[in-house]
């Protein structure tokens, strides 16, 4: 295994500086925001964002609408519920009804019947 070399306070300190000379020319080098390239890069990003919330938007109004259709097919299929319901209700008292004339029919009908054998 290799001996690591033991650096002097000197050469510590020259190290140092040199990683912050090539870190200042780092930043230095960098595109300044007053740029072409980074207005040209702004630009592109506002119109992406801009293009995004157009997106968002439209997905949005779609979305409302088609809620909006839901409801209203909701409201139509229950109102078309409670009209079946209802014609269901009437159909059975009118059921029930003739079944009590019937009823009724056949009890006088008896009675009837009784009356004269009794005669």
């Amino acid at each position: 295994m290799k001996q690591p070399k033991e650096a002097g306070f000197a050469e510590r300190r020259n190290n140092a500086v040199a990683a912050k000379k090539l870190l200042l020319q780092k930043f230095q080098a960098a595109p300044k925001p007053d740029d072409p390239e980074m207005i040209a890069r702004r630009a592109e990003r506002e119109a992406t964002a801009a293009a995004r919330e157009l997106r968002q938007a439209e997905r949005a109004r779609l979305n409302a609408e088609a809620a909006e259709a839901k409801r209203l097919a909701d409201a139509a299929a229950a109102a078309a519920e409670a009209e079946a319901a209802a014609a269901r209700e009437i159909a059975e008292r009118e059921r029930e009804a003739q079944s009590e004339e019937e009823r009724k029919a056949e009890r006088d009908r008896r009675y009837a019947a009784r009356k004269a054998r009794k005669r």
